[in-house]
């Protein structure tokens, strides 16, 4: 089923990233929240799009979002090699605050979904100390099974919230499960927010404004997590296909989606 946008946005080798500022997004999302139509959120990067590139299960997923935000510098920098630029990078971790302020002014309800039992736990505490008027409507780690998303379902839909955060894994358990069930969800807002409840929470830092400012919060998460080198590995892939491109990075690569990953 084809996704009606009524927003600009740019293809990024033909997944549509919004072209909206951080407060046109709010303002977007506001009266998606208004109009109880369900939103999935997609804060696309570019270790996202390769992946999308590689696993066509995962290109669908994101192609049916009704929302891709700019949430990495390197998509910044793709839409200006496209010759369409995006006015600014919509970061998720701002984009839930942001939001959480505007529900401080619409009295919205949250449930947070995702991380360990503690670190969610302290994630709704420090929430509901920083925007005392959006309700906290439930929380739960993000550890649970395909056993389990039936009663996980049932629990989010029952505390009827108006934004759903989803903190677990981008490529297998936080953006596919999002598109897997955001119907029977019942949710206006679902976005994912990857590591933002342990940001949050206090258990990890983000990247200083430095490195923020010249787009290097991956090198900074690098630096402090050697670990995550396998999977950084995607960016420059991703920049050096986006040279090859061109001014035709917006186009759909052969096979993305469709009959296989792309080669």
């Amino acid at each position: 089923m084809d996704v009606k946008r009524d927003y600009p946005a740019v293809p990024i080798f033909g997944l549509p990233f919004s072209k909206m500022d951080m407060a046109q997004t709010v303002g977007y999302l506001a009266r998606r929240i208004e109009e109880r139509r369900p939103t999935q959120v997609v804060t696309g990067n570019p270790i996202m799009v390769m992946a999308a590139l590689e696993r066509p299960d995962y290109y669908r997923v994101l192609e049916q979002a009704e929302l891709i935000v700019p949430d990495g510098a390197g998509i910044v920098w793709a839409s200006r090699v496209a010759g369409d630029p995006v006015p600014e990078r919509v970061a998720g971790f701002d984009l839930l605050h942001e939001l959480m302020r505007e529900g401080e002014r619409r009295r919205w309800s949250v449930y947070l979904l995702g991380a360990r039992q503690d670190v969610v736990e302290e994630t709704a505490r420090r929430l509901g100390e920083r925007y005392p008027l959006v309700r906290i409507a439930g929380y739960r780690n993000g550890y649970f099974g395909p056993e389990e998303d039936e009663a996980v379902v049932r629990a989010v839909r029952e505390a009827a919230p108006d934004l759903l955060f989803v903190a677990r894994d981008a490529l297998t358990t936080q953006e596919p499960w999002i598109a897997r069930y955001k119907e029977a969800l019942g949710v206006p807002v679902m976005m994912g927010v990857g590591g933002s409840f342990d940001v949050i929470a206090g258990r990890t830092k983000r990247a200083p404004a430095s490195f923020q400012r010249l787009g290097l919060e991956w090198l900074y998460r690098l630096l402090r997590q050697p670990s995550r080198a396998g999977r950084m590995a995607a960016l420059p892939r991703f920049a050096l296909k986006v040279l090859r491109a061109g001014r035709n990075v917006t186009e759909r690569p052969g096979g993305a989606g469709e009959n296989g990953p792309e080669r």
